[in-house]
């Protein structure tokens, strides 16, 4: 019989939905996928020539559990140089990537009896991780009218005696806005006077967009710095999805416990993975900007092609590689006999009638929206754009 905390979860959706994605593109059917958000360039060639070395080199035993010296130092020097946080090498840990390391934490923190608030829209895996260590997600539903951001009076509302943490993502994934300096200062305020510890997860922090500078809560305070664990990797930022780094920065406890706990689950990541994290840290970064720049032209593009069409209306995202396009005006039409009525029936009509792949705002904590990810071509983005187009025209 399986356990009781199994029986809680269910598979990720957006994985779910890229693998329906990829099966039906194997059956020979031309599939636009919007399901997935991995960045479709390739790992920078710096990149792949250190672990290439690495192998040459024999470096392919087990390393420390935490990560290897030379990647806890480069994550502290980019730490400092891009977010001005000052950290030790004990406050440090490197997973098996930023999902890795997020669990570690849930494992670390979390308790029968804890409630963790975490802002509606979501990403898939934070309510999961909750529940599987025994803990009560506190949903609160943000505002696309406040750019989805979490308010510090309605934050203030949802805290009880039992509130153990807030998980914030920033840039968002589904909703691929940034929160603001002014509002994280408030957000920070209320952690503090209640001794709530930050989640933070910073993952999208090279992907903003209009001006809009990242900044991590973290470094707003060391009173927010003692009770905030910084999440980030290398799979947005340096096309490394499937490297599996990533890494956390937080108080010391936190982080031996985060060791501890990972030194009897995965032991340490893939040792070459490590030394290319390396590379990635420290050589050249002209790569970002050239991916960032391409992402910012696929946004514009995408978010005026929806906006143009009926029944949907997108506000422009501030970061990541997300469009999340509210949807609920097309609820209760018709096309062919398909009636739909929520953000699940149109990610079916879509797939099935329209071969586009989206991801259900359900998925996420909003029924209204649907997500697109722009992280492929622009030749896909205007052939998805089309069938969406055409596909939204037929519901009566």
């Amino acid at each position: 019989m399986l356990s009781e905390r199994v029986r809680k979860i269910k598979p990720s959706p957006t994985l779910a939905m890229d693998a329906k994605a990829k099966a039906l593109k194997t059956e020979g059917l031309d599939i636009v996928n919007f399901g997935v958000g991995e960045p479709d360039f390739d790992t920078p060639e710096h990149v792949k020539e250190a672990a290439i070395k690495a192998i040459k080199d024999g470096f392919t035993k087990y390393t420390p559990v935490g990560g290897i010296d030379d990647l806890k130092d480069a994550i502290i020097e980019k730490l400092k140089k891009d977010n001005n946080l000052e950290y030790v090498k004990e406050e440090t840990i490197v997973s098996s990537g930023a999902k890795h390391s997020l669990y570690n934490i849930a494992q670390a923190i979390y308790g029968p009896g804890d409630e963790v608030i975490i802002p509606s829209p979501y990403w898939v895996s934070y309510p999961d991780q909750v529940l599987l260590n025994d803990a009560t997600p506190v949903f609160v539903k943000t505002s696309e009218d406040n750019n989805f951001m979490l308010k510090p009076d309605i934050l203030l509302s949802s805290i009880t005696k039992k509130t153990k943490a807030i998980i914030l993502n920033s840039p968002s994934n589904p909703t691929g806005l940034a929160y603001d300096k002014k509002t994280l200062k408030a957000i920070a305020e209320i952690a503090v006077k209640n001794n709530i510890y930050i989640i933070s997860d910073e993952i999208y922090e090279k992907l903003t967009y209009d001006g809009i500078e990242h900044v991590s809560i973290a470094s707003l305070g060391e009173d927010i710095k003692k009770l905030t664990i910084v999440v980030n990797g290398l799979s947005k930022s340096h096309a490394m999805t499937g490297w599996r780094i990533g890494y956390a920065a937080g108080p010391k406890d936190i982080i031996k416990a985060m060791t501890n706990i990972q030194s009897q689950s995965t032991s340490n990541p893939t040792s070459i993975a490590q030394k290319a994290a390396v590379a990635a840290l420290t050589g050249p970064q002209d790569f970002i900007s050239v991916m960032h720049a391409e992402f910012d032209r696929r946004r514009k593009f995408l978010v005026d092609g929806l906006n143009a069409i009926d029944g949907v209306k997108c506000i422009k995202p501030t970061g990541a590689f997300y469009a999340f396009p509210n949807v609920s005006a097309l609820y209760g039409k018709t096309a062919g006999g398909r009636k739909i009525n929520n953000s699940l029936d149109l990610a079916m009509y879509l797939l099935e009638d329209a071969k586009v792949a989206i991801v259900h705002g359900d998925a996420f904590g909003d029924d209204n929206y649907i997500r697109i990810s722009y992280a492929t071509s622009m030749e896909n983005i205007k052939k998805g754009l089309d069938r969406i187009k055409e596909a939204m025209s037929r519901l009566a």
